[in-house]
């Protein structure tokens, strides 16, 4: 009886891959006829392509297949309840609350504990260096990337751009300067930075802490380190339980995106959405694959770690959302809690990788779409502006509009076919957070190879 049921749980992860692919062609199928016009086949169709996958998804149940389930539940909900699906965006917006609510305690506990309490005082100027590097590369290599896929594309040329009111540029004015970006980086008052969730002001306090900790005679920071450990250790936990609520939170604000903008949306921009998604992937094949080569970090085992961080990004449209399961999975993927709790709110500000891709495309679409042909000599000044403008960018949805008016202003683009691209901006900022998590993470274990401190065996 004990080998017929085990013969019968191997039968059915088995069969999982199978049930997966037949869930994936028999949902596109039915989405391929919310074109046809034939809604009932279609609708009957993407059922049929939810139920296998969740049927898969229940074989082998972990919150990043949940997070698919509930993604493409909110797909179908976003079509044909539209109305239900716009009140469900409740459920992201207290899933980002909640992770808000832990971030500040998280990033405290970890650095100043890693710095602290494990005699890191003399690394920390290195990785800060270090990482700067790090980031200021793979961006630019994501600028690249972004301008020439465009170039190839061609996605702006005879795009109908609207008329919009003289006001539109005013927004650029709100760029910061480079000295105000630094300035930006210390908070004044860290109740101030805890309120706003400023990720960065709160990591500079942090390590400053940990930095005057460590110095300090053994027996007067002994009776402060295990308090800090102990909180390290509870917001891991509190970032466990609150995970259970990604699948809910992710369903939710795919629903009511795809309520608010309807499929109309992605029919007039179809070609720029297109080609930003298979921009990111030759990204992905051409500077993070090999970057992971060049490291030594084993390639399955980090897309293992950062699926489920990267999943709640694309769904979600919000970095922010997954830091806290994303520093978990890179401690437990071998990196140090000190160098993940430095490196990834840094590049939150510093290393926006998906959003380095789509600057670019958006500006030259812009461009294109006005009718302008870009000299190689003006895309280099427009690549370089970026690459400065970008610096300080946010992780959050829509961030990204200021530095492109800004640039459109420095390099006499007109800013309507910008302001065009909010259409469909739901759609590409999946995309680029989902790019920028993976990045981020990716940019930790460099360091953390690159200091010798990364753990090739995986925690149990």
């Amino acid at each position: 009886m004990t080998h017929g049921t085990r013969s019968t749980a191997g039968t059915i992860a088995d069969n999982r891959p199978v049930l997966l692919i037949a869930s994936a062609a028999t949902w596109i199928a039915g989405a391929l006829f919310l074109f046809i016009g034939s809604h009932a086949i279609g609708l009957t169709l993407r059922l049929i392509g939810l139920a296998l996958f969740a049927i898969a998804t229940l074989r082998k149940p972990s919150l990043m297949w949940w997070t698919f389930l509930a993604m493409l539940a909110g797909i179908e909900l976003g079509l044909d309840a539209p109305y239900f699906a716009t009140q469900l965006r409740f459920f992201g917006d207290l899933f980002l609350r909640l992770v808000r609510m832990i971030v500040a305690p998280l990033i405290f506990a970890t650095i100043t504990t890693g710095i602290a309490g494990h005699n890191q005082l003399r690394s920390v100027g290195r990785i800060a260096i270090k990482s700067l590097i790090l980031f200021e590369v793979i961006t630019t290599l994501g600028l690249i990337i972004g301008a020439v896929a465009m170039n190839l594309s061609g996605a702006g040329w005879g795009v109908a751009v609207p008329q919009v009111s003289e006001t539109a540029p005013a927004l650029a004015q709100t760029a910061q300067t480079w000295q105000q970006v630094v300035l930006n980086l210390v908070p004044e008052n860290i109740a101030q930075a805890v309120a706003q969730n400023q990720i960065l002001q709160i990591a500079i306090f942090s390590v400053f802490f940990g930095c005057a900790l460590a110095v300090l005679p053994e027996k007067r920071r002994a009776p402060l380190l295990p308090v800090l450990q102990s909180l390290s250790d509870v917001m891991f936990q509190m970032t466990r339980l609150i995970m259970y609520l990604a699948p809910l939170a992710a369903g939710g604000a795919i629903a009511y995106s795809v309520a608010s903008a309807g499929i109309t949306t992605l029919l007039a921009l179809g070609k720029l959405v297109l080609a930003f998604y298979l921009a990111t992937a030759a990204f992905c094949l051409l500077v993070l694959l090999p970057i992971l080569r060049i490291f030594r970090i084993p390639v399955r085992r980090f897309i293992a770690a950062v699926g489920e961080p990267a999943a709640i990004g694309f769904a979600t449209t919000t970095s922010e959302a997954a830091l806290p399961l994303a520093m978990e999975r890179m401690q437990e993927f071998g990196v140090p809690g000190w160098i993940v709790s430095f490196v990834i709110p840094a590049g939150y500000s510093f290393n926006m990788t998906g959003s380095s891709v789509y600057l670019s495309m958006a500006a030259i679409f812009a461009a294109q779409a006005a009718g302008i042909h870009l000299s190689i000599s003006r895309q280099i000044a427009t690549l370089a502006i970026l690459m400065l403008a970008s610096k300080g960018v946010a992780g959050v949805p829509r961030a990204v509009l200021v530095v492109l008016l800004t640039t459109a202003s420095a390099v006499q683009i007109p800013t309507a076919p910008i302001l065009l691209i909010l259409g469909v901006d739901t759609l590409i900022d999946m995309g680029r957070t989902m790019i920028n998590v993976m990045g981020n993470c990716l940019s930790s274990a460099v360091i953390a190879r690159s200091e010798n401190v990364f753990v090739d065996a995986p925690q149990p």
